[in-house]
């Protein structure tokens, strides 16, 4: 009977690793090359997409919340030192506020790929264009 026993102890815990492990790949994001010498960033192309698209950012900055991000709006309410620091785009509001990789805003994030727009049309001095 204590074989029997042990036997199944050792079949349910057997079930229960191959059962319980499940793994999810994550594959890293492949972001842009971006060369803020060379490559131009628009505004209206490649920035505020990243704003109006699927109410990325609009859900919430729709005119009841600052910076206002409607396409209208946009390019006016972030044209200030509070939002765009030219001279050093990491400490740009816009650009790290909502990065992937910081906990300074606590809805919706941008994607690595958006970061790296938004800090390139920033570095190209965040021109509406």
């Amino acid at each position: 009977m204590k074989i029997q026993t042990k036997i199944l102890l050792l079949v349910v815990v057997a079930v229960f690793f191959a059962v319980g492990c499940k793994y999810d790949w994550v594959i890293p994001e492949e972001v842009p090359d971006i060369d803020p010498n060379e490559d131009v960033i628009k505004f209206s192309e490649h920035i505020l997409p990243i704003f109006t698209d699927n109410n990325n950012c609009t859900a919430c900055h729709d005119g009841g919340q600052i910076p206002d991000l409607r396409t209208d709006k946009a390019y006016n309410s972030l044209n200030s030192a509070r939002y765009i620091n030219k001279t050093s785009p990491e400490e740009s509001r816009i650009y790290s506020v909502p990065h992937p990789d910081t906990d300074g805003h606590s809805q919706k994030k941008y994607s690595a790929t958006q970061a790296a727009y938004i800090k390139a049309w920033i570095q190209q001095g965040a021109e509406n264009n």
